[in-house]
């Protein structure tokens, strides 16, 4: 069946901006896209003769190729923009190159960069729908909202639930995009890292912060574990991987602290041994991480309708 999607927004730049009803909107529309999916009974033509360009200045694997599956899925067709060819790397400005681009007339264009709010930079320059796929450790939009698609699949609603954000909160654009998600879904969120990994600062009032699992784990309903992301550390933050699994890792006894049906998630790429225990990731019961990273299809299907409506 067809979905249609009106929203208030051409652009999904971070969470942050998102009221709560879009971000409801939203959810509702990946739970109904998903049945479809599962059915076979999505729009194939959605899109058809609309142009998407993705524009990924960063390495990235589930979330490109999730974004470029949705498009193909609804019938658009994609490009996708090489960094490592570019005329970026002949000395041209992003700026240029963003004037290039739009003079071509794209239908959306979906970015990942390093640079701090890059995507509002690319929203000024261009006359299209921009798509933030991940900004600096500052936004990661899809990635929150398919966690939260997760979550209400997994568990049926968000409000009330007590959800513990695990790790390298510091750097995590994850993290962030999901603190104001899940405070604006109603939800309790904890945060379970060593002091020099915990938020700068605290995105509202009413938030928990453990340096030790066994205390921030107890009665959580989900365990959402991050990478540290060393590629924005020295090299010193964390010199030993065993020690810090010994700490910090999620292993099976550190998670029967947590609620007898609590969930794991992981936005990957996880570093088993590091921040998570094999047994753990591959517990059958437990584990959702891979029908977290399978719901970002359904969930990007959506936000790629919508800009685009």
């Amino acid at each position: 069946m067809a979905i249609s999607l009106v929203m208030t927004i051409k652009h999904l730049l971070d969470i942050e901006t998102l009221e709560k009803h879009d971000i409801e909107m939203l959810l509702e529309k990946g739970l109904k896209m998903d049945a479809d999916l599962q059915a076979g009974q999505h729009d194939k033509a959605r899109l058809k003769g609309r142009i998407i360009l993705n524009m990924f200045f960063e390495n990235s694997t589930r979330t490109r190729i999730s974004f470029e599956m949705a498009a193909l899925r609804l019938g658009a067709s994609v490009i996708n923009w090489d960094n490592s060819s570019s005329s970026t790397k002949k000395g041209e400005s992003l700026t240029d190159t963003l004037r290039c681009v739009n003079a071509y007339s794209p239908d959306c264009i979906i970015v990942r960069h390093s640079e701090f709010k890059a995507p509002y930079t690319v929203k000024r320059l261009v006359e299209t729908s921009v798509v933030n796929a991940g900004d600096s450790y500052r936004a990661h939009p899809s990635q929150a909202l398919l966690d939260a698609l997760t979550l209400l699949k997994e568990k049926g609603k968000i409000e009330g639930l007590t959800i513990a954000i695990c790790g390298d909160v510091t750097h995590s654009r994850v993290a962030s995009d999901n603190f104001h998600l899940l405070h604006k879904m109603g939800a309790n969120v904890r945060v379970i890292a060593p002091e020099f990994l915990m938020p700068k600062k605290r995105p509202y009032d009413n938030f928990e912060t453990f340096t030790s699992m066994e205390k921030g784990l107890d009665g959580c309903d989900a365990v959402m574990m991050l990478r540290n992301q060393k590629e924005r550390m020295e090299k010193s933050d964390i010199p030993d991987d065993a020690e810090y699994f010994r700490t910090f890792g999620l292993t099976p006894e550190r998670l029967e602290i947590a609620k007898k049906d609590a969930i794991v998630m992981h936005p990957g790429p996880m570093n088993r041994g590091v921040e998570i225990a094999d047994a753990v990731a591959d517990d059958p019961y437990r584990s959702v991480i891979f029908k977290q990273m399978a719901n970002g299809l359904p969930m990007r299907m959506v936000i790629l309708d919508s800009v685009m409506e």
